[in-house]
């Protein structure tokens, strides 16, 4: 059975901007996090060239990882039901 979008709540305008400004106060955690770890890996022994490959790493495996964790997620089931999300 498939949903249609007549199931899905309408936002009001305030709803999506307090949505829009907590992932705006999360893309700035991850954006302090991802600025002080070139010291880190500097301090781990790699060199300022590969810095952008180490900094790349981490989105490239979640782009190719997270659709078959999502394909994973779709084909599991327990004594609840259908568990969503997986992770």
């Amino acid at each position: 059975m498939k949903k249609t979008m007549q199931n899905k709540p309408r936002l009001s305008f305030w709803q999506i901007w307090n949505m829009s400004f907590g992932f705006m106060g999360i893309q700035i955690g991850f954006g302090l996090q991802q600025a002080n770890m070139s010291p880190i890996y500097k301090y781990l022994g790699a060199e300022e060239s590969n810095l952008p490959y180490l900094w790349l790493a981490g989105p490239i495996t979640g782009l190719l990882i997270q659709p078959v964790v999502g394909a994973m997620s779709d084909r599991t089931w327990n004594r609840l039901g259908r568990r969503r999300p997986f992770s």
